[in-house]
């Protein structure tokens, strides 16, 4: 789907079901990791989103051989090549960052331009460079341009991390699978996405222990099989449309919502007074008549409130009575939705970097607005949903950065939303 902008006609209460797409942050690093495998991989459940597209590019730009079947993707790296990465996908998208693991361990040697993504905080990615120097790698830095070689190939070490980040563990793991030796990760990020990725690499063969802890243990295997695997649903996507029936009101059947993954979020929700029933098959979601608020609500790596949700919760508790603050402690320039959001007539105000102080129960008034980032973007049309009139949304090339189809996927729980 192409879309330049949305329009949101509010005012309805959602009902319904909908299927919950594949995750996003599951499926980059695994298809990045399929360049370390000989064989064929299928990847199921793998979602058409920006970000998985440009993914594909990157792989076929090196020489991978991809066919696509629905939202299977099957990936043969048999034949690869090294050399620059093409500089647009690279840019657009920060996930890209984990073809430097995969690309040094598989070739030895990786040029690529600085990663790039949505505009909220610093993301450096100095954290991936010093881990993966520890295990032999050598990087210069030029012009916006990363060279990397592994002079002897990568050898196994301890990397001890001064704070978790989800993508410097995932560099590392896929580092660390063919290397030579015993390598250690402590402070891994414990993400359900760091465990698909392990999961997808023991079923091609790699021994790896500690799965699901922040303590990792990696030996290095002599070579890794291609394998089937599922991407699991998109839990972010899942706690999206989770708040967009608690900001507009209703109920709804998230189908094959993964509430395992997602505990941290329905403890706010039940809090904000929704009823959340949980299943295998997904999750049964109902707002309260009269949403409460949340004295203050703080994001944190997992299994802590997501950063991911924080502007989407954002939006549902302009709809509750009282006073919510929330403080994030991920990225410290996530708030671009605040000066939309007091366009369409929120109280709301940012008390300094890290907090925003919400004061709730104000009928939102439609605007047009711009989407800065893919979350927020996402929180727009959510916006939208609390209004009595028309919120049209643009820079939506963000929002599919993420998101299959989210105008589908609301319109589908009964809103008016409409692609332009």
């Amino acid at each position: 789907m192409q879309m330049d902008s949305v329009c949101v006609h509010g005012g309805v209460c959602l009902q319904g079901k909908v299927r919950i797409q594949g995750s996003k942050n599951a499926s980059l690093p695994i298809l990045a990791a399929t360049l370390l495998t000989k064989g064929e991989n299928v990847v199921y459940n793998c979602p058409k989103i920006t970000d998985v597209f440009q993914m594909k590019q990157l792989l076929r730009s090196i020489g991978c051989k991809i066919r696509e079947r629905c939202d299977c993707v099957s990936v043969n790296a048999d034949q690869i090549r090294s050399g620059k990465l093409p500089a647009e996908a690279v840019q657009g998208m920060r996930s890209s960052v984990c073809m430097l693991g995969a690309l040094l361990a598989r070739c030895g040697e990786v040029t690529m331009e600085y990663p790039g993504g949505c505009v909220i905080g610093a993301r450096p990615i100095d954290l991936h460079l010093k881990a993966l120097e520890k295990m032999g790698a050598i990087f210069h830095i030029e012009n916006g341009m990363i060279h990397g070689i592994v002079p002897e190939g990568f050898c196994g070490a301890e990397v001890c991390f001064p704070k978790v980040s989800v993508g410097a563990t995932e560099n590392v793991i896929l580092a660390a699978v063919l290397a030579k030796g015993r390598t250690r990760i402590i402070h891994a990020a414990k993400e359900p996405e760091v465990v698909a990725l392990c999961e997808y690499l023991v079923k091609c063969g790699a021994d790896i222990k500690g799965i699901g802890s922040d303590c990792l243990i990696i030996n290095g295997a002599g070579q890794l099989c291609g394998c089937c695997m599922k991407i699991p649903a998109d839990r972010i996507v899942a706690g999206t449309y989770l708040f967009a029936v608690l900001a507009a009101g209703g109920n709804a059947w998230l189908e094959e919502a993964p509430c395992n993954e997602m505990q941290a979020v329905l403890q706010v929700a039940e809090r904000m007074g929704a009823l959340c029933q949980e299943s295998p098959m997904g999750l049964y979601v109902q707002a309260p008549e009269e949403l409460q608020p949340i004295a203050c609500l703080r994001t944190g790596e997992y299994p802590d409130f997501p950063t991911d949700l924080q502007s989407a919760v954002t939006v549902a508790a302009l709809r509750a009575k009282g006073e919510t603050v929330i403080e994030e402690t991920i990225f410290e320039n996530r708030f671009h939705i605040v000066e939309p959001l007091k366009t369409m007539g929120a109280d709301i105000y940012v008390l300094d970097e890290r907090r925003i102080l919400i004061k709730g129960g104000k009928l939102l008034r439609g605007r047009n607005v711009e989407a800065k980032e893919l979350r927020g973007g996402a929180a727009m049309i959510l916006a939208g949903l609390m209004t009595n009139d028309v919120t049209c949304i643009s820079g939506c090339k963000y929002i599919l950065r993420g998101y299959e189809n989210i105008g589908k996927d609301l319109r589908e729980l009964g809103a008016r939303v409409v692609s332009v």
